[in-house]
């Protein structure tokens, strides 16, 4: 049977309310255009929330915009720079998938398109609002038989579709909601990556804090093979603010603790820690989800760094008291987690390899003794595996190794290499 994949635009696909972006270009020589934004964005919110009727939001704020051709292409150049950053790393899926992926939106076609049609989305699947503009180009008004300028437009419309199949909706607001409701969609997935309304969620079949969540639940292609929303990140001790929106950004969960408990600590894939708040070289044996440490300072000791290298956990420091430590640890970490990129590692191996398109990412952490890559290159074998590229670095304590290969393998691939003599950590990038 078919799936579709029915997506919202506006602080979906996008981190932001199109309008509203465009009313801040329109406006911004007005003397009174902060009260006027706040009245745009009130529109914009009651219509989302389900609080006043989306024919009566959509007008309102069209009459408050005053705005032209010239800043709709104003708006476009800063909505391409504001695609979700979920949505943005995942292209493939948009490229594998042009036929079953609509764009559904009751934002306008002139600046949607140019956006979208970018991920491989046909023209032909985008389906939204087009403005009326007079001879000066001025924008005066919109289609009103467009059903998707109407109470309820995204439900007609997928009526009038008559689409056979499986339908996915994936939205913030209340009119994606309502497509659940009326018993068009299969599942209807409430997006909270860039705004979370609770009249939406509480009534979804599943929060996808990411589009990563919504493709790995739905085993569909993506860009990571775990959605980092699903990675616990434990911030012990003093930690700066800037250091902790990085992880943020980057879709972490996040927990803040002034201490290092072991219940957190074992839960953590990461963590992040001042230089007086380390764990314990017992407390990381006992961590089996840590994959990385990043210290504020200087790591406590030698037994830390090397108990934490023999359990397959890597720690990056900084004990020069860099000032920009906030930005450098984080960085250094996201690198690892997202490209296992080891470089200014104090207890791993040094490792900086390129990122390689079209391939899957394959880390293996093992004790440092003969013919553990021969291995890893056997199960390879055996299945027909394409190697695109491989590293193996060591030191005296571990063998730190990464294959590219093609895709187009089996589950039992990673559950053999995972079964390797002397392996510590295994893990699928990307």
């Amino acid at each position: 049977m078919s799936q579709y994949y029915i997506i919202d635009f506006d602080s979906t696909f996008t981190q932001v309310e199109a309008l509203d972006e465009l009313a801040r270009i329109s406006l911004k020589d007005r003397p009174d255009r902060e009260e006027i934004y706040k009245k745009i964005e009130d529109l914009t919110n009651a219509a989302m929330e389900g609080k006043l009727s989306f024919t009566d939001s959509l007008e309102g704020r069209i009459k408050l915009l005053q705005a032209n051709r010239e800043h709709l292409k104003l708006l476009v150049k800063h909505l391409r720079k504001k695609v979700s950053t979920s949505f943005s790393r995942n292209n493939i899926f948009f490229k594998n998938h042009q036929d079953e992926v609509l764009i559904v939106s009751g934002g306008f076609k002139e600046f949607i398109t140019p956006v979208v049609t970018e991920y491989h989305i046909k023209r032909e699947n985008i389906y939204a609002n087009t403005f009326i503009f007079d001879e000066h180009d001025h924008i005066v008004g919109y289609d009103r038989t467009n059903p998707l300028s109407q109470e309820g437009g995204k439900v007609k419309l997928l009526k009038q579709l008559n689409l056979q199949g499986d339908i996915f909706g994936i939205g913030d607001g209340y009119s994606d909601f309502q497509l659940k409701e009326s018993g068009l969609i299969k599942k209807f997935f409430a997006y909270t990556e860039n705004i979370e309304r609770k009249s939406v969620t509480e009534k979804a079949d599943h929060i996808t804090p990411s589009f990563d969540e919504f493709l790995y639940i739905n085993r569909l292609p993506r860009a990571i093979s775990y959605p980092k929303n699903r990675i616990k990140c434990l911030i012990a001790g003093n930690v700066e603010e800037e250091a902790i929106a990085q992880m943020q950004k980057e879709g972490y969960n996040i927990r803040q603790r002034e201490s290092i408990e072991n219940k957190y600590l074992e839960e953590a894939g990461v963590l992040l820690c001042s230089e007086d708040v380390q764990p314990t070289p017992e407390q990381i044996q006992n961590a089996p989800r840590l994959k990385v440490i990043g210290v504020f300072g200087k790591v406590a000791g030698r037994k830390l760094a090397d108990v934490a290298c023999e359990s397959g956990v890597i720690i990056f420091d900084d004990p020069k008291d860099n000032p920009r430590s906030a930005d450098f640890i984080p960085k250094r970490v996201i690198a690892f987690m997202n490209e296992g990129k080891t470089h200014t590692s104090c207890n791993f191996p040094d490792l900086q390899p390129p990122r390689v398109s079209n391939a899957h990412r394959l880390i293996h952490i093992h004790k440092n003794v003969p013919g553990i890559l021969a291995q890893i290159n056997e199960v390879f074998a055996k299945h027909n595996i394409n190697i695109v590229g491989e590293f193996l670095v060591t030191n005296p304590q571990i063998g730190y190794v990464i294959t590219d290969v093609d895709a187009g393998y089996g589950a039992e691939v990673l559950e053999q290499l995972k079964a390797i003599d002397h392996t510590i950590k295994f893990r699928l990038l990307y």
